[in-house]
Parts: structure tokens; C-alpha cells; sequence
């Protein structure tokens, strides 16, 4: 059997194939992407046919790129997006798109399993409070809105367990991806009878759960042929695209924390025992290893809102960044560099889908405030990646409240790429800021350090500490630090002062 692993990480707007060494170093990749649909504004979806293709032919390019064969290839594990829900048949054939973890529908189901059960013990139970955006809500949405779908379905799958099935024709979820579900009891590891019983779901409809390093089958023949694999090739199930990341960061111990910025961003911590905060700001996932969890705190449109800066504002830098040959963000970067910290007085809330930590509000809206004569288009993004920033440092802040100490933050994702972004967290956040040398594949390392486990390449996650390396490292600067303090409880207050215009807005009153 060879000994590189191949990680596939399904993310929001396609999936990455990665090939690594069990130095854990990175040999290659390759990228797919696949279309996202918004039928309507609270709802998100994707074909996950998409998927499966993507894994085909980004699969098939990475051993060309890489020049290997696929008798090298000793394992396939995945990471993947979470929190979604796509209803199967028993041939695993999709009886209608995914529901993605951008999706807020669920509104009116959420309602209805509080009246069930207390928003308080799911969040005990589960290690997360009630949500539109969890896969429960999503199968009770198709359970009411089509219920041929839920009734024909024979299992609700994540994105990365549904090629998992095409690979290996085997049933499989892993404790991490699990754990955003609303469903799962982090603490006993299984399916909550609880909950299921109290909202009405059969167990049977849901698939057997695994820790992230377990085999869960090897790549049929059939699949093999689509793939360019040898058919018998092990098939790890791998884990959640966060708790992946946090092991592609380092972050495999108590007391260390990261922050991946992607199209959604999250602060997330390694801790021994599942994180409660008295008012269920954050949440717990479970991490990689069993009996290891994940306090985590997710916004949503983080890097999301930078892209959408760029898509709406900034069409001078996209225009230019193609003659040039560079990333559009290098230029807005440098744009807002000509504007000093705080904006002048000018706010961005962030919330362009609504927010999870810390508001949990599926109305929120993104909103400018502040704007005057003085502000120029440099001011609008710079205050889109301050306010990203700042709402970022809510979510810490409700771990640091709680008496967790961190020391610094890791930071990961494609959003980790630029100076800029990196050194005003530092600043926001008053930490000193770590990019490890695998920023933007961090997950995919995770994902392939499940891999190298599961087939007894590694001896457990504690490996993650060898194999992640810090390239470079910001310190808060204290004139930006303190301009920033005075911002954030304004920003803050911005928020809790436009509650009721959102409800409006966001609720169906206008």
C-alpha cells in the first residue's frame, strides 16, 4: 500500500483536492468549483451531483499534477462544510438539493421545537442552541414542505458523507460533523434519543457516526474507474471543515485557539470539555479525537463580505488585478491602507446573511453607518474588513470573559493570505497573530492527518504539533490597538440600536 494521502475538502464554493506526504508536506492540489442557488433570501442550496464531480475530476487532475500513480495513494480522507441536510434514497441517489449551512428557513421549525424542548437543554445536550441554519430544522423543513422528499428519503446526509457513500457504497458521519446538527450529544458521542424523540425524527434516517480516523469502507470498483483509483483504496471519513482546520492550524490542546477566514469566519479553541456560556453566544463542537471538543464561535459573512465589496465596490481593482496579474484583495488592501484605523468615524455590520455568534438573529442585515461627505470609496473597505474584525472580537470576547485565557491566535483561510487583514486583527483583537505556513490547505491537513491515523501512519492527532509550521507572526501596535477600543462598543451599540429595523426589514413587515 502506498503512503500519500489524498484529502478532498468540500467547502462552499467547490472542493479541494490536496496530496500529501507523511511529512505532511503538500505535493499538490487541485480546485473544482460548483454553483451555489438562493431561491429565495433565506434560502441556500447546491446540487450535490456537483460535488461528486468535483471529487472526479479534481481527483483525476491532482495525480496528473502530481505525476504519481494511483498505486501510491494509501488512503482518501475528507473534510467538508457542515451543517447542511440532503435527502437520499436507499441508492444514495439525491431526491432534491442540498440544504447548505447558509440557509435560514427554518425559521418557523425552530419555533416548533421549542415548544418541545427548551432552547437551554439542546444546548446542553448539543453543545449548540437552536438554529435555522442546523441541519434539524432543515430535514423538519423538508418534512413540511415536501413531504414525498422526507418520506422517500432514507438517510439526511452532510456533503462530505454523501461522496463518502459514493466511494465506498457504506453509510457514515463522523462525531465533528455530527455536532453541527442539533442532533448529536457531544458528551455520549451518538444520536440524542432525546431530541429525536422530541421532534419526531427517526433515528434510521440519519447515519452511523464514527470518530473523524475510523475506515469506513474502501473505494469500489466502480467508483475506483470514475475516480482514477485502485478499487480497495481505505476511505477515512474525516471530520468537519472546522474541527479539520483547527487540526490543520496546531490547534490539538487546551488553551489554543485559531481563526479560519473563509466566506464564513470562526474562532475556535482545542478544550477537553464542551464550553457553556451563560448566554449561548458560542457553541461546542466536538473536535477530531474523541473525547476532545471545540468551543467555537461562527459569523457569516466574513470573508463573504469582503467579496462582496469587491463584486459591488471595487470594479476599478478587479479590472486592474487582471492586467497586473494579482488578487483584486491585494489591491482593495492597499486602498484601504490609505485610511487610518477606525475609518474615520465609519461603521460596516457585517451581517449580510444574517449572524450565528454572536447574535444569532437570521434578520440582521449589513448596514454602513456613519457615512459623511469626508468618506471616499477607500473608507467603505476598510470598514467592511473593520467590521468584519470587530464583530470577530465579540465572539473572543465571550470566551475571554468566561475566564479562558489565550496567548494568541492562529489565523487560516483564504482571508489569511494578505498582511493587511492579518496585522489589524492583531490590532482588534490585542493578540499576537500566527499564520502557520499552510494557510489556505490547513484544512485539507487536518483532513489528511484523519487519513494518516486512521491507517496507522500516525499514531494520533497530537501529530498535528510536528507537522504545523508558523511562517509569520503579528503584534497588536498600541496606536491602532486603542483606536479600536474606543470603536467597539460603539459598534457594538450600533448593533442592539437597529434590532427592531431588522425584525422589520428581515420578518416579512415590509
Amino acid at each position: 500500500m502506498g503512503k500519500l494521502i489524498i484529502a478532498h475538502d468540500l467547502g462552499t464554493t467547490g472542493n479541494k483536492a490536496t496530496l500529501f506526504d507523511p511529512e505532511g508536506e503538500c505535493l499538490a492540489s487541485s480546485f473544482f468549483g460548483y454553483e451555489t442557488f438562493y431561491p429565495d433570501a433565506l434560502s441556500v442550496e447546491q446540487d450535490p451531483e456537483e460535488y461528486w464531480k468535483a471529487v472526479v475530476l479534481s481527483t483525476r487532475a491532482l495525480l496528473e499534477k502530481a505525476r504519481v500513480k494511483k498505486e501510491d495513494i494509501g488512503v482518501v480522507s475528507f473534510s467538508g462544510q457542515m451543517m447542511g441536510a440532503l435527502p437520499v434514497d436507499e441508492r444514495g441517489v439525491p431526491l432534491d438539493r442540498i440544504i447548505i449551512w447558509a440557509d435560514r428557513r427554518g425559521v418557523k421549525e425552530v419555533e416548533w421545537v421549542r415548544e418541545r424542548i427548551a432552547d437551554e437543554e439542546i444546548y446542553r445536550i448539543t453543545g449548540h442552541r437552536l438554529s435555522p441554519n442546523y441541519s434539524l430544522a432543515k430535514i423538519l423543513w423538508f418534512r413540511n414542505h415536501r413531504p414525498e422528499v422526507y418520506r422517500k428519503a432514507r438517510k439526511f446526509l452532510l456533503a462530505k458523507d454523501f461522496v463518502v457513500f459514493r466511494l465506498t457504497g457504506h453509510w457514515a458521519t463522523d462525531f465533528s460533523d455530527a455536532s453541527g446538527t442539533n442532533l448529536f450529544d457531544i458528551t455520549e458521542e451518538r444520536w440524542s434519543t432525546k431530541i429525536l424523540e422530541a421532534v419526531g425524527i427517526e433515528e434510521e434516517k440519519l447515519p452511523p457516526v464514527f470518530p473523524s480516523f475510523a475506515v469506513v469502507g474502501e473505494v469500489t470498483k466502480n467508483a475506483a474507474e470514475e475516480v482514477g483509483l485502485l478499487p480497495g483504496t481505505p476511505v477515512v471519513i474525516g471530520g468537519g471543515d472546522g474541527a479539520c482546520a483547527a487540526c490543520g492550524a496546531g490547534v490539538v490542546e487546551e488553551g489554543q485557539a485559531y481563526n479560519y477566514l473563509g466566506s464564513s469566519s470562526w474562532i475556535a479553541l482545542a478544550s477537553q470539555k464542551p464550553f457553556y456560556d451563560p448566554q449561548m453566544r458560542t457553541f461546542t463542537f466536538h473536535h477530531l479525537a474523541p473525547g476532545l471538543f471545540m468551543p467555537t464561535g461562527t459569523m457569516q459573512a466574513a470573508g463573504g463580505s469582503y467579496q462582496w465589496c469587491r463584486d459591488t465596490l471595487c470594479g476599478e481593482e478587479v479590472k486592474a488585478a487582471e492586467k497586473l496579474g494579482v488578487s483584486p484583495y491585494a489591491l482593495m488592501d492597499l486602498e484601504a491602507g490609505k485610511v487610518p484605523a477606525g475609518s474615520e468615524g465609519l461603521l460596516f455590520l457585517p451581517y449580510l446573511l444574517g449572524e450565528r455568534a454572536p447574535w444569532w438573529n437570521p434578520h440582521a442585515r449589513g448596514v454602513f453607518i456613519g457615512l459623511t461627505p469626508r468618506h471616499t470609496r477607500a473608507h467603505l473597505i476598510r470598514a467592511v474588513l473593520e467590521g468584519v474584525s470587530l464583530n470577530l472580537r465579540i465572539i473572543l470576547d465571550a470566551f475571554r470573559e468566561q475566564g479562558l485565557r489565550i496567548a494568541s491566535m492562529r489565523i487560516i483561510g483564504g482571508g489569511a493570505r494578505g498582511d493587511f487583514w492579518a496585522q489589524m486583527l492583531a490590532d482588534v483583537f490585542g493578540l499576537e497573530v500566527l499564520r502557520p505556513v499552510y494557510r489556505e490547505e490547513a484544512t485539507s491537513l487536518g483532513a489528511a492527518i484523519c487519513g494518516g491515523v486512521g491507517i496507522g501512519l500516525y499514531r494520533g492527532i497530537g501529530v498535528a504539533k510536528e507537522l504545523v509550521k508558523i511562517r509569520d507572526q503579528f503584534a497588536p501596535r498600541e496606536e491602532e490597538k486603542s483606536v479600536y477600543d474606543r470603536v467597539y462598543p460603539t459598534f457594538v451599540k450600533s448593533y442592539l440600536a437597529l434590532c427592531e429595523v431588522f425584525e422589520e426589514l428581515g420578518g416579512g413587515r415590509l
